[in-house]
């Protein structure tokens, strides 16, 4: 009886895969990040230029990937058509995070703010979407 317990309790092997996949693309983002944040110092940014650090670029990463996760899998659960709402949603919620970059971009209302920093953080956004959407259709693929 116990061990019927723990085995109920424990995660699902496909659950610790996803976690496994979704672990392996936040270091991939953050890894590549980093070299995005590498490229806007040589190309200008302060390099104390807060939202460049790797604290808060990692952190921000990790984040996006992990709510990305929860509504992916929001799509899959509900969604009649997943693989059509996924093809259209990505890509609005993709513009969508590009736009307080592009205010800051405008409005520089960080300071230190250059046009080599906004531009980083957009490409930031734009290399977590790359390396999070596979990941997920990995992840969310039976084992």
């Amino acid at each position: 009886m116990t061990a019927s317990v723990a085995a109920t309790r424990a995660p699902s092997r496909s659950r610790l895969r996803a976690a496994g996949i979704l672990a392996a693309a936040a270091v991939v983002a953050v890894g590549l990040n980093a070299v995005v944040a590498a490229v806007a110092t040589s190309l200008g940014a302060p390099t104390d230029y807060g939202p460049l650090t790797l604290p808060a670029y990692a952190l921000f990463t990790v984040l996006g990937i992990a709510a990305g996760w929860a509504g992916w899998l929001i799509v899959l659960r509900r969604a009649r058509d997943a693989r059509r709402v996924l093809a259209v949603l990505v890509p609005v919620v993709t513009v969508l995070s590009l736009v307080p970059d592009v205010l800051l971009l405008t409005l520089r209302f960080i300071p230190g703010t250059t046009p080599a920093a906004a531009i980083a953080l957009m490409v930031m956004h734009l290399v977590v979407v790359a390396v999070a959407v596979p990941a997920y259709a990995l992840a969310s693929r039976r084992a």
